[in-house]
């Protein structure tokens, strides 16, 4: 076989970064025969169930749609398809000996970094927060190691200066497509190498909870601008005044502005007329906030809301 485009394939996926990659496989094939995906979220105070977006895509395309809660569940009716490649890409789980021994030409994980730089959840971020000049899209054989997998193909793309998390995975989601295609081709007609990634090289980027944005004074202005941007819009970045006694999170959104002048890690200053805070090297100019149970504003606006008793909710 050397046409990828019968190849059987299953696509295992759930976050949105995977969409251009699914309707590039629903175009121009091979059309999968299956989406696996995470079960419906509860969201919202009513813990009202909210479909991933993808498993909506592939209903309305008539494919099939499995959602077990945990995929080794189904190791029997993936087996039954008989695919020639399992197509993994931001899944949300690990797969178990029983899974991955099922696709004869193998399983195919999509990861949003330079492998072996940045395995895991966060890549995308922490290719921003460590200030990496480019970062890509690897496809790799899955084995048991996280992420750790021979690499068949990867592609790169620059980082911005300005580039938040929100805007570069729009970015690493549009090249997907084109690494998932050059891999399946070289899979099919038996061409496709693999490369053993480095462990020495190989650093590792946690799922990220809300708190790990609150922000941490006491590094330099150039770190903390990259932080601000790469965890936009997710976790986000926040750090804790004091108002009328009570303790209360100001959530900061990019850009930020790096300053010259000094002022002591976490202190604010206004004396300018301007929003500004410092670390431990330079300050930070801020110029959209959001106070606890206010809307989102620009620094000027919540300067005149704190002149006037208020945070202009």
């Amino acid at each position: 076989m050397n046409d990828a485009a019968s190849l059987r394939l299953v696509f295992v996926a759930t976050g949105d970064i995977a969409l251009p990659v699914f309707r590039h496989l629903l175009e121009l094939g091979p059309r999968p025969l299956a989406l696996l995906t995470q079960p419906d979220k509860p969201v919202g105070r009513h813990q009202t169930l909210l479909p991933p977006t993808l498993k909506l895509e592939a209903l309305q395309a008539g494919v099939a749609v499995w959602q077990p809660a945990v995929i080794g569940d189904v190791s029997a009716e993936l087996a039954a398809l008989a695919p020639d490649v399992i197509v993994v890409m931001a899944y949300g789980q690990i797969l178990r000996a029983n899974i991955l021994s099922l696709a004869r030409l193998g399983i195919v994980n999509l990861h949003a970094s330079l492998l072996p730089r940045h395995r895991g959840a966060s890549c995308i971020q922490a290719a921003i927060d460590a200030g990496d000049a480019a970062t890509g899209v690897s496809a790799m054989h899955v084995i048991r190691e996280l992420d750790a997998g021979d690499v068949i193909c990867a592609k790169a793309i620059r980082i911005d200066a300005a580039e938040t998390a929100g805007s570069l995975h729009e970015r690493l989601a549009v090249l997907a497509p084109k690494v998932l295609a050059t891999t399946l081709r070289r899979l099919a007609s038996g061409t496709a190498t693999r490369t053993p990634q480095d462990p020495v090289l190989a650093t590792y980027a946690p799922k990220l909870e809300r708190e790990h944005g609150r922000i941490d004074w006491s590094l330099d202005a150039v770190a903390l601008e990259r932080r601000i941007r790469a965890y936009d819009p997710w976790p986000g970045t926040f750090t804790v005044l004091r108002e009328a006694g009570q303790p209360k999170r100001l959530k900061i959104f990019p850009p930020v502005d790096v300053c010259h002048g000094e002022l002591p890690p976490g202190e604010f200053s206004t004396a300018d007329g301007h929003l500004r805070v410092g670390c431990a090297a330079g300050t930070l100019r801020l110029h959209t906030v959001q106070p606890e149970g206010a809307r989102r504003m620009s620094a000027g606006e919540y300067l005149r809301g704190r002149q006037h008793g208020g945070a202009g909710a």
